[in-house]
């Protein structure tokens, strides 16, 4: 009777689950469409934003700095007719959206962005730090 008794494991499907889902599913067939974004330092002086946009104009592209975050947008519309086959119209669209929180020292009045060969390179300087002023304490004591 021992022979027949299997161990019930509850999660034993779910690997299998998860690999259909994420590798071949819905987000499998979507992780290679989104575009690549960058975010790192250029030492102490500034903050870099690359972001692979290789399909997009560079009309379909804002930037925009709002309440101390860059927002990045890119958008574009494609549209197609061709009465010889069967459709007549063909329409696509693609759009993308990163917003990236700023520093509190970033200098957002000399941000500059360029588009070159589908990548747009966003760059914020960043304001030099003070440091802090340290204050004398004196003792309430005083000496008559």
């Amino acid at each position: 009777m021992t022979d027949n008794l299997a161990r019930f494991d509850p999660f034993a499907g779910l690997d299998a689950l998860r690999r259909e889902f994420l590798d071949n599913g819905l987000l499998g067939t979507l992780r290679g469409k989104v575009p690549a974004t960058d975010v790192y330092t250029e030492g102490d002086t500034g903050l870099v934003v690359e972001v692979h946009l290789p399909k997009f104009a560079e009309e379909d592209i804002s930037v925009t700095v709002d309440k101390g975050a860059l927002a990045i947008q890119a958008e574009r519309h494609e549209r197609e007719e061709d009465k010889s086959r069967k459709y007549v119209v063909r329409e696509s669209s693609s759009s993308f959206y990163r917003s990236i929180a700023l520093p509190d020292h970033a200098d957002v009045q000399k941000i500059a962005a360029d588009y070159e060969d589908g990548v747009l390179k966003v760059t914020v300087p960043l304001a030099e730090i003070t440091a802090p002023t340290k204050i004398q304490i004196s003792s309430g004591d005083s000496a008559t």
